[in-house]
């Protein structure tokens, strides 16, 4: 006779099986578009400089998101320096910038183990993660950083996994995830995105912690996606996405477990998420890829070599907002080089300038109640794209 564990009675959806003949149709959509968005993102060519400021930036909101949801009340700004080692904090409420710390050493650690290029996923590397993400933080007995908990707990209205079952269990989900796993044609990222999430569903449902579960949950989830392929800075989009929708995220949790343990509407929901912040992730990055290309454009078309004035007129071209019209007089109030550049200038050299630089096609002039306005000719530089021009506004 087969013996029965006790999670098996109590949570009996802990099946370690996934059905995805029975995905909807939206889950292949989104994951056939998170798939090219990730490739695209990992196939950008940007100055290093520009790309590392944009990996600290999302780093910071990587970190202040799974650390919000936890009760966190560190601000983007703060988390951004205090990953620079810029931040130091009261006494009363260090130890949200020791929370913060203990997130970033351990993707630190996950960096470190994915450069190795080790994909499989053990158990000691959940306790290692768990162990990081608590050291020098205040826990409530019984609970031990590091270690699988002895205890029963639970969350609301949610109880984990019985203690003496969570070993097996995380030894089983480490099994379960290091095998591949179909996903036709979308492959290894496919693969790993849909593994991320439901790995992330399964560490909360398993609860193997006296604390931290949902913080090593996420660099679960971020581990499985950076070895997938997905780029280091797009995968703390999910993480970011169930921190906007905090409550829709408890919810669907809630709602994978009380459904018996189906999870197309949580992964639906992460998807939608994911894809997203990926687009806008793609957004940002397409804006500095344009102001790059303006900036070489301009730069070619007015050489230093030109004199003071090409050197003036660029200044100026450079202050002009690239997306809307603006008065002369704006401009030159808002803009400290442009202002520096022309103190000393009467108005008939700055608009002889904008004359000039009109019939270079660097600027679009434009008369209007409140007087001349000018923008930058962006449709110079978009060699591909239909554009149309409604009123003077490049749409």
């Amino acid at each position: 006779m087969n013996h029965q564990r006790a999670y098996q009675r109590s949570h009996p959806w802990l099946t370690f099986e996934l059905d995805l003949a029975r995905a909807p149709i939206e889950l292949w959509l989104r994951l056939g578009e998170a798939c090219s968005k990730c490739e695209h993102i990992s196939g950008v060519p940007l100055k290093p400089r520009i790309a590392e400021e944009m990996s600290q930036v999302y780093l910071a909101k990587g970190i202040q998101a799974t650390t919000a949801i936890e009760g966190n009340t560190l601000s983007e700004a703060e988390i951004h320096a205090r990953i620079d080692r810029r931040l130091s904090l009261p006494e009363s409420r260090e130890y949200l910038g020791v929370e913060v710390d203990n997130v970033l050493d351990a993707l630190r650690a996950i960096w470190q183990d994915t450069a190795e290029d080790s994909r499989d996923i053990k158990v000691a590397d959940l306790l290692d993660w768990n162990r990081r993400v608590l050291q020098g933080v205040a826990l409530d007995p019984p609970a031990v950083a590091g270690q699988v908990r002895d205890h029963q707990v639970g969350v609301g209205r949610y109880l984990g996994a019985p203690p003496e079952d969570c070993a097996h269990l995380l030894s089983r989900l480490c099994h379960w995830l290091n095998q591949p796993w179909d996903t036709g044609r979308l492959g290894r990222m496919g693969s790993g995105i849909l593994k991320a999430v439901v790995a992330h569903v399964y560490l909360a449902w398993i609860h193997p912690f006296g604390d931290g579960n949902g913080r090593t949950a996420r660099l679960l989830e971020f581990r499985i996606l950076t070895a997938s392929g997905v780029p280091d800075l797009a995968a703390h989009m999910l993480t970011n996405h169930y921190n906007l929708t905090r409550a829709e995220y408890y919810r669907q949790l809630e709602h994978a477990s009380q459904s018996g343990g189906h999870l197309m509407p949580f992964l639906v929901y992460a998807l939608n998420g994911f894809v997203d912040g990926l687009r806008s992730q793609i957004a940002v990055i397409r804006g500095q890829q344009f102001e790059l290309a303006w900036r070489d454009y301009v730069h070619e078309s007015l050489p230093d070599s030109d004199g003071k004035a090409s050197i003036r007129q660029k200044q100026l071209v450079l202050g002009v907002p690239t997306h809307d019209f603006a008065t002369v007089a704006a401009i030159k109030s808002s803009h400290a080089g442009v202002a520096l550049a022309y103190k000393d200038l009467t108005r008939q050299t700055l608009m002889r300038d904008i004359e000039r630089l009109c019939s270079l096609g660097l600027l679009v002039k434009r008369d209007s109640p409140q007087g001349t306005e000018v923008r930058a000719a962006l449709e110079r530089i978009l060699a591909f794209l239909p554009r149309f021009v409604e009123e003077g506004h490049l749409v």
